[in-house]
């Protein structure tokens, strides 16, 4: 990775961010806005591709998003963060992208697949949602993006993206538009509190970075762990239990997690312990979050006056491709 390397990445407003999300892209975004041009939009249009009916909903959630970005050491002086919706280039761009990619295509997205089983849309998928992989490409090469922090799910997203840009530089003989690639974390995804694989808001089995002490402490208590572990002295399952994911992605004391693991396979460590031990280590973690968060939350004028700031930089930069599409396309009608 270089300076000259662009990065763009990007969260819905539906509610406030959670561990999972911290994981799998906020960490990254705070290491990599020290090393390249980093962009982070607050995708509340592609909120809205399954939240139609709550826009208040996605519009307060806004707000609550960029706290949570700047709470965790997310810098506006190095990274540009907006709105999505504020910058009408991005839905310019999908409308001519979505010429040079087929429904078929899009059908058989297996991010988007898998996305439509767990919201539950059956035959009732909105348009919008089917299409919202265009919007993504859109997203990434308006601000010509070499790099994407995603998780390994996403992937899909990101050959579709480099899919259009092949399409577009072909069919205008051009090379306006910029291959991508993903930036895969170490630690990608977090699995819910309830032990399903993926943390969701939606699924009602996370942990969120604003939660107090005590909404913690309960979902800690409550997390799913080996069904097998029944007594203390029997062995226990480390691989896929909850407990240990978030002590490997949240603990630093690497010696004795690994004592843990081993206590615990060859039996004689209870679940309560071992969730003790992470709840301190939670906490320790979400100590300073939540003390810079409160003194955020104090002023919102502020952090709205910010997005402000970082969307009309990214109008610039996003106008700017445009017009270069515009311009291999053939459809620039006045000089």
């Amino acid at each position: 990775m270089t300076k000259k390397d662009i990065i763009l990445t990007g969260d819905r407003p539906t509610g406030p961010l959670h561990l999972g999300h911290y994981v799998g892209s906020l960490k990254a975004r705070v290491e990599l806005q020290e090393k390249a041009d980093q962009y982070v939009m607050i995708a509340d249009l592609q909120a809205l591709t399954d939240h139609a009916k709550e826009s208040e909903k996605v519009k307060d959630s806004v707000l609550q998003v960029a706290l949570d970005y700047l709470a965790v050491g997310i810098d506006p002086k190095k990274t540009t963060i907006f709105i999505q919706s504020l910058v009408p280039a991005l839905s310019e761009l999908t409308m001519y992208y979505l010429n040079l990619v087929t429904w078929n295509r899009l059908k058989h997205n297996p991010t988007v697949k898998q996305e439509i089983v767990q919201k539950g849309f059956g035959e009732s998928v909105p348009a919008g949602f089917m299409t919202y992989p265009v919007s993504q490409a859109a997203d990434i090469t308006a601000f010509k993006a070499t790099l994407v922090p995603v998780g390994e799910d996403q992937k899909p997203m990101i050959e579709q993206t480099n899919e259009i840009v092949r399409a577009f530089n072909r069919t205008y003989k051009t090379d306006v538009l910029v291959e991508t690639k993903a930036h895969i974390p170490k630690i990608a995804r977090l699995p819910g509190v309830d032990g399903q694989a993926k943390m969701g808001k939606s699924l009602g089995n996370a942990i969120y970075l604003s939660d107090s002490v005590d909404q913690v402490s309960k979902k800690v208590k409550k997390m799913y762990t080996d069904p097998n572990h029944l007594r203390i002295e029997d062995p226990g399952k480390v691989e896929g239990n909850p407990v240990f994911s978030y002590l490997d992605a949240f603990g630093t004391d690497l010696e004795k997690i690994n004592e843990l693991k081993a206590h615990y396979e060859r039996g004689g460590l209870g679940d309560g312990t071992v969730k003790k031990y992470l709840l301190e280590v939670l906490l320790e973690f979400l100590e300073p979050i939540h003390k810079r968060r409160a003194q955020l939350e104090t002023d919102p004028a502020t952090i709205m006056e910010m997005l402000r700031k970082g969307t009309d930089r990214a109008n610039e930069a996003a106008s700017q491709t445009l017009s270069e599409v515009r311009e291999a396309m053939g459809i620039h009608y006045f000089s």
